[in-house]
């Protein structure tokens, strides 16, 4: 069988190797389940109902740099671990994802160009238990949120077992968990919700993480391949086992492709009301932040709450020019003029109460008397039959677990709408988040681009996602972000912020500014990397994290390189 050139070959690979290697993994998987990438054709995806499994959609290098050699789908754990095992054998570096919608992260995409494509959701998307009893469930990689829910619906358990779903339900509910996601109920922290892996290392050999260590006394020979054998009965009840823990390695990191995992589901509460607070003024960033830290400590709000500036509900509802056809920012004005148009405030808060009515009433009652100390503030429940403000409608399904696609709109305020998340980290403290926002919002602003972001607080610490839209069709504005988020690294990093994930191309520069101790946890990470995987074929690079078989500075990604793909 005869392959085409592919448009990229993996690094230092010749053409005649990377033909052998292709028809062995055809042998393992099938010809249906490998695509070669020879031909720009092939980039043209550009939605997130229908991602791209090559390259990265939402570029703000030129689309054809990160770009896979080939997409190989394995249809199960063994071929997952032949995979892994002829990578070692032709030295092929190899690039899992689970179903290509991390956008603004990156996608599908690879951040070594020429890397496999590891297509873990094509065929490996069954949900494989759901337990009523102890509300968990045990998925493969290609289990969407969506997909879950669905589950759960055509089970008739939608009614007892609910989903913490984040903004967009299409990704992947355990590559999500793997890049340390975030949902919006009380099981908003995805990595904590999760129990028990079942991983693949880089040599092909199989694990299972906490109790799955230890063997089901029910499973036998005649249970079939070794990944088709029942877990031990409390593998997805108790998350640490016995000795150390490692399922926090293989988050975020190139040390394994994770093949199954549990998840904690959320009981029905009893009750549920979602609801909305506005507030006028820029001002009032402090004096929310504030309240909000005493609430969540107390668990007077239970759960993970999200302040949103006024233009990310009005992209949700509307493009930029149906608002203003300027080709600028929009002025302190026309923000205002925007609040009056939709009924809503600078900051929007939403949120929700759980349980039965009368613990909700006590809540509401807190929570009204805390944010009603806000002059102007306003508060909001959904009413039924009425359009409610702002996207509350919407925010009232994502709340309840009910996964929707509707907040892909804000990435189209700008014609050919494309975006990075920049994502720093940073106390739960009103001067901390007026100072990140301060900053943040000067250097967008500076750049020519629309402040669009969220604040969401987790237990002890704040996630700001800034949303950086631009029009990845415009040369001129995608080299502005790559600049100005770089920038916004720094300017973070000065004040101890870091970011918690981040895009292929920045990760070298974020995993630098992690250098307490002249880059004690990085040089463990890659003394961990070397160890587990001699040949360095998985991930190489992902998080900055580069294994010795690669030149680190030849590799490394800065403000001064090419947007250009390497010749």
């Amino acid at each position: 069988m005869a392959f085409p050139q592919p448009l990229v070959l993996p690094p230092g690979i010749e053409a005649s190797r990377f033909e052998a290697y292709l028809k062995a993994v055809t042998e393992v998987v099938g010809a249906e389940n490998v695509t070669v990438i020879h031909s720009e054709d092939v980039l043209t995806k550009e939605s997130y109902l229908d991602p791209s499994k090559a390259h990265d959609m939402f570029h703000v290098f030129d689309k054809d740099y990160f770009i896979a050699s080939a997409v190989v789908a394995p249809r199960k754990v063994t071929e997952v671990q032949a995979v892994m095992r002829l990578c070692n054998e032709f030295k092929v570096p190899v690039w899992p994802f689970s179903i290509g919608r991390n956008v603004g992260y990156g996608g599908a995409a690879p951040r070594v160009p020429g890397s496999i494509g590891l297509d873990m959701g094509r065929n490996m998307n069954k949900v494989l238990e759901v337990s009523e009893q102890n509300a968990y469930c045990l998925l493969e990689p290609g289990v969407s949120y969506t997909d879950l829910y669905n589950y759960l619906v055509e089970k008739k358990l939608n009614d007892k077992l609910w989903v913490d779903v984040p903004d967009l339900g299409g990704g992947s509910v355990l590559g999500n968990c793997m890049e340390r996601g975030v949902g919006y109920t009380p099981y908003g922290d995805h990595f904590m919700m999760h129990c028990g892996m079942e991983i693949v290392l880089p040599n092909g050999e199989l694990v299972r993480t906490g109790m799955g260590a230890m063997p089901n006394p029910s499973a036998s020979s005649s249970d079939g391949t070794i990944d088709e054998q029942p877990g031990n009965r409390c593998w997805q009840l108790f998350n640490y086992g016995f000795g150390p823990y490692h399922d926090g390695i293989f988050t975020q990191s190139n040390y394994g492709v994770v093949v199954k995992m549990g998840m904690w589901l959320m009981p029905n509460p009893g009750g549920y009301q979602p609801y909305l607070i506005t507030f006028e003024k820029d001002s009032d960033l402090p004096q929310i932040v504030e309240i909000i830290r005493q609430l969540r400590l107390a668990m007077v709000l239970m759960n993970v709450p999200s302040i949103r500036h006024i233009l990310l509900d009005a992209a949700v509802l509307g493009d930029k020019k149906s608002y203003k056809n300027v080709d600028r920012p929009l002025t302190e004005e026309e923000l205002v003029e925007i609040q009056n148009q939709l009924g809503l405030g600078r900051w929007n808060f939403y949120g929700a109460l759980y349980g039965p009515e009368i613990m909700r009433n006590a809540q509401w009652e807190v929570i009204k008397g805390a944010f009603g100390q806000i002059p102007g503030s306003k508060f909001f429940w959904p009413e039924e039959g009425k359009q409610s403000p702002g996207v509350l409608d919407i925010r009232a399904k994502t709340l309840a677990g009910i996964p929707t696609t509707d907040e892909l709109k804000w990435v189209d305020w700008l014609p050919n709408g494309s975006h990075l998340f920049f994502s720093p980290i940073s106390e739960i403290t009103g001067d901390a988040a007026n100072l990140q926002y301060s900053i943040t919002k000067k250097r967008v602003l500076d750049a020519g681009f629309d402040f669009i972001g969220t604040f969401t607080i987790g237990m002890r610490e704040m996630h700001h996602i800034v949303c950086l839209v631009f029009d990845r069709k415009s040369p001129e504005q995608r080299e502005k972000m790559h600049k100005l988020i770089r920038t916004l690294i720094d300017d973070c990093a000065a004040h101890g912020w870091g970011e918690y994930r981040t895009h292929l191309a920045l990760m070298d520069q974020i995993a630098d500014t992690y250098s307490w101790n002249d880059h004690a946890l990085l040089k463990f990470s890659e003394k961990l990397k070397d160890a587990i995987d001699p040949n360095g074929i998985l991930a190489p690079g992902k998080n900055g994290v580069w294994p010795a078989s690669y030149n680190k500075e030849q590799w490394r990604l800065t403000g001064a390189s090419s947007l250009q793909r390497r010749s």
